[in-house]
């Protein structure tokens, strides 16, 4: 499946406009990660992309998320890696993250919710604006941006990097498509 036909996929299943940016922000995160560890960039920013199909139709039924996206990501023929990860990036469904691609996206997940906290606090607004050290400073802080699991952040531990390391990628991934994001 190329970028476009995912495009047009979500497009199918998620009509929230925030959804719609996280799952780009996701994209863009795991696209990172996967240029740094030489891995496939375009298989895991398909993950990062595709994560969420089934968060409006699970909404109610949490324990669901993740599972029905995984089912038609099998469906339609991707790899049992990305479908993998995508059925364990919701801790809630039971199934653990195996795998440097499901790790990375079960940490990726919260991380940009936690970013994007964190430009709506900044004194500017902006990610260009944003840098690691200011992020740093708000992830220690227990109650901001509570949606943002901290533990489920700092599994990036099990891919070798330290969290300052991993939200610098992620920033820094996150920043070049900020225009998309509209941040």
């Amino acid at each position: 499946m190329t970028r476009d036909e995912a495009l047009a996929f979500l497009g199918k299943h998620l009509k929230t406009p925030n959804l719609l940016k996280h799952s780009l922000a996701c994209e863009a995160v795991m696209r990172a990660l996967a240029r740094f560890f030489g891995e496939d960039e375009e298989e895991w920013a398909l993950a990062g992309l595709l994560h969420d199909l089934d968060y409006e139709e699970t909404k109610d039924a949490p324990t669901l998320h993740g599972i029905l996206s995984a089912q038609y990501l099998e469906e339609v023929g991707f790899s049992p890696c990305l479908v993998d990860a995508v059925r364990s990036h919701n801790e809630l469904t039971g199934f653990a993250p195996n795998g440097k691609m499901a790790v990375a996206l079960f940490a990726v997940d919260p991380t940009s919710g936690f970013i994007i906290a964190c430009v709506l606090v900044h004194r500017d607004r902006s990610l260009q604006a944003l840098q690691v050290p200011f992020l740093l400073s708000r992830f220690k802080e227990k109650g901001f941006a509570r949606g943002a699991s901290r533990e489920q952040i700092k599994k990036c531990s099990l891919l070798r990097l330290s969290v300052e390391e991993f939200l610098t990628i992620a920033l820094q991934a996150m920043q070049h498509i900020a225009p998309q994001l509209e941040l």
